[in-house]
C-alpha cells in the first residue's frame, strides 16, 4: 500500500512533525511518499532521506537558526538562507533526489512569477532551503534565475503531488488557528495578520478531507513561529495529539 504523508509549514510548530512520526510508527506506520512545504518541506526531507526521528529531533535543536554569521548581506532578508547549506550537506551528501528512499515533493513560491513550484527531482538541498525561506526574515534563493520564498505562502498543505499517488493520505497540519478577541486587534497590520491566517487555515482544513485522518493540535497555536525555548513541549503535543487521532481511527496499540 502506498501511504503519504502531509506535513504543513509552521516554523518551530513543524517540530510536532517529529512527534507525529514518532507516533505512526509506533504504531507501524511507515509512509513512503512525503509532501511537505517549509518547516514540514525540511522535516519531510530528512523523513524521506531516511533519517531517524531522533536525529530530526536532534538537528532542530542543534541547527543554529539565529546566528550573526549567518546575516544575509546585500539581500532582502535578515538571514542568508543560503548558508545553511552545509547543515544539510551533512545528511544528504549526494544532494539529490533520486538518493532518497521514500519519494519526496517539495514546494516553494516564485516571488516574481507568484506561482507555486513543486519540486520533485534534480538538486535536493537548495529547494528545501527555498520552502522554508520565511519571507521577510529569509533572504530568497535563486534556482536557475528564479527566485523562492515560503512554499506555505501560496499553499501550506500540499496534499495535492500526493492524491493520485498514494490509497491512503495522513496529514499533520501544525497552525490551528488561535483565538482571539477583538481587543487583540489593536492595530492595522494585526488586522492584516489575521486576515491572512484566516485565509491560510480556510484552504489548508478545505483540504482535510483528502486525508484519513490529519493530526491538528490546537494547543500550538500558542507556540510563536521562531519560539525555540519549547521544542520538547512541541513535539510531546505532536506525538500526544497523534496517539489520540490513531486511538480515535482504530489504530490502537
Amino acid at each position: 500500500m502506498n501511504t503519504g504523508l502531509v506535513l504543513s509549514g509552521g516554523g518551530i510548530r513543524g517540530v510536532a512533525h517529529i512527534g507525529a512520526i514518532k507516533a505512526l510508527e509506533e504504531h507501524d506506520i511507515f509512509p513512503n511518499h512525503i509532501s511537505g512545504t517549509s518547516a514540514g518541506a525540511i522535516v519531510g526531507a530528512l523523513y524521506a532521506g531516511g533519517i531517524t526521528w531522533q536525529e530530526i529531533l536532534k538537528f532542530f535543536k542543534e541547527i543554529p537558526i539565529f546566528h550573526t554569521n549567518r546575516f544575509a548581506r546585500r539581500k532582502p532578508g535578515l538571514l542568508d538562507t543560503e548558508k545553511f547549506y552545509d547543515e544539510f550537506k551533512k545528511f544528504f551528501p549526494n544532494d539529490d533526489f533520486k538518493s532518497l528512499p521514500k519519494s519526496l515533493f517539495i514546494t516553494a513560491t516564485d516571488i516574481i512569477k507568484g506561482e507555486l513550484v513543486i519540486f520533485k527531482e534534480g538538486q535536493l538541498i537548495i529547494p528545501v532551503l527555498a520552502s522554508a525561506t520565511f519571507p521577510g526574515v529569509f533572504s530568497p534563493i535563486d534556482i536557475d534565475g528564479n527566485f523562492y520564498i515560503d512554499g506555505g505562502v501560496l499553499n501550506n498543505f500540499p496534499v495535492e503531488p500526493l492524491i493520485t499517488r498514494c490509497d491512503t493520505l495522513i496529514g499533520s497540519y501544525v497552525n490551528a488557528l488561535k483565538p482571539v478577541q477583538i481587543t487583540d486587534l489593536k492595530h492595522s497590520y494585526n488586522v492584516l495578520d489575521r486576515a491572512y491566517k484566516i485565509k491560510s487555515a480556510a484552504e489548508s482544513l478545505a483540504k482535510f478531507s483528502a486525508c484519513k485522518f490529519v493530526i491538528s493540535p490546537n494547543e500550538l497555536c500558542e507556540f510563536a513561529t521562531f519560539d525555540m525555548r519549547n521544542i520538547d513541549s512541541i513535539f510531546k503535543i505532536g506525538y500526544d495529539s497523534t496517539i489520540n487521532v490513531l486511538n480515535e481511527v482504530g489504530y490502537g496499540k
